[in-house]
């Protein structure tokens, strides 16, 4: 294993030794190959560049206490992929490849797998961009599958610990835009509402629906959930909200696990009385329990700012459980990395 202060990490790019590519062209995928190259060579006319035809996906490697390492739910990163890319006219990436290059990918950096109890993971940041020589606004006529991968520590300074975020004015996505597709001009927009938010000494903007401005979608670039007094899991639900994986697998232990009553349905911005306690929820944030909302002139704190709810933390626990190995996932959750 590599010399890193692991729980000292950050959200932030480390370089490891290799990352899986594949190329289309004329029709169909090559079987891919590891390389070493961390610098992407392509046309300077590629759509990825002036018209954002591009998507990625993100998802992490847990080592667990025996050693191993675990992968959550990579299928399913693969089937948003998908989605996405058929939003954008890019070709289907299949999902074996898609598992291929994640696998390999873990296997070639194992090294770089954080320890079992250091609170680090591998990131891994899966990309389908359109390539090759173009000018019109038209489909690329090459794509370019990548996956890479960096160990990282929490998004969020301070890891499982309350944190307070700003309602926006700004939207995210239109209402029959591609809000729903994990595209880069998605995050481009959240850009300038962000740092904003961020000079006000908040971590992140909450987004409100773009056709009235009254209902909670996002936060930052996570998922929304609020608890209620009655055991309800309540999420956001909208076409123009990223469909988060870990909020799909919240809601699935909430309600099986916890013995909740779930929910994905509005979130009036107005009605947040309604919350005991609520959360940001997605695979680089984990669960980030927020503290407070700011909106208007108004400040609203749920459970506590400075202490997590116990629905919140039982929730976390379960989750990163499930990850880590700890927890028996149910069917189909983990794939295990095999040397």
């Amino acid at each position: 294993m590599v010399d890193i202060k692991w729980d000292e990490l950050g959200f932030s790019y480390i370089k490891t030794p290799y990352r899986f590519i594949a190329h289309w062209k004329n029709g169909a995928w090559d079987e891919g190959e590891l390389i070493e190259d961390n610098i992407l060579h392509i046309h300077e006319g590629s759509p990825a560049l002036h018209y954002g035809q591009q998507c990625f996906e993100g998802l992490k490697a847990y080592r667990r206490k025996d050693g191993q390492i675990n992968l959550f739910r990579p299928d399913q990163n693969s089937q948003r992929m998908n989605r996405s890319a058929r939003r954008l006219l890019m070709p289907m990436v299949p999902e074996e490849l898609f598992l291929k290059g994640v696998h390999e990918t873990v296997k070639a950096n194992e090294a770089y797998v954080p320890p079992y109890g250091s609170g680090a993971t591998l990131y891994l940041r899966p990309l389908l961009i359109g390539v090759g020589e173009n000018i019109g606004v038209h489909p690329a006529s090459e794509y370019i599958f990548l996956v890479f991968c960096t160990p990282v520590g929490a998004y969020f300074k301070g890891g499982l610990a309350p944190t307070n975020f700003i309602v926006s004015e700004y939207d995210r996505a239109a209402p029959q835009g591609t809000g729903a597709a994990k595209v880069g001009g998605n995050y481009a927009a959240s850009l300038l509402p962000g740092a904003e938010a961020q000079e006000r000494n908040f971590s992140d903007c909450i987004y409100l629906d773009p056709e009235t401005h009254t209902k909670i979608e996002e936060v930052g670039s996570a998922n929304f959930f609020g608890i209620t007094a009655a055991n309800e899991f309540i999420t956001p639900k909208s076409p123009s909200i990223l469909p988060s994986i870990t909020k799909f697998s919240l809601l699935y232990l909430a309600e099986n696990r916890l013995g909740m009553k779930v929910l994905e349905g509005d979130c009036p911005i107005a009605d947040l009385n309604r919350f005991t306690e609520a959360g940001a929820c997605g695979t680089a944030a984990v669960i980030s329990p927020i503290g407070g909302i700011q909106y208007g002139d108004t400040f609203h704190v749920f459970y506590s700012e400075t202490e997590v709810g116990p629905v919140t933390h039982r929730l976390y626990d379960e989750l990163t459980g499930i990850q880590f190995g700890d927890i028996a996932a149910p069917p189909g959750w983990i794939q295990t990395v095999t040397p």
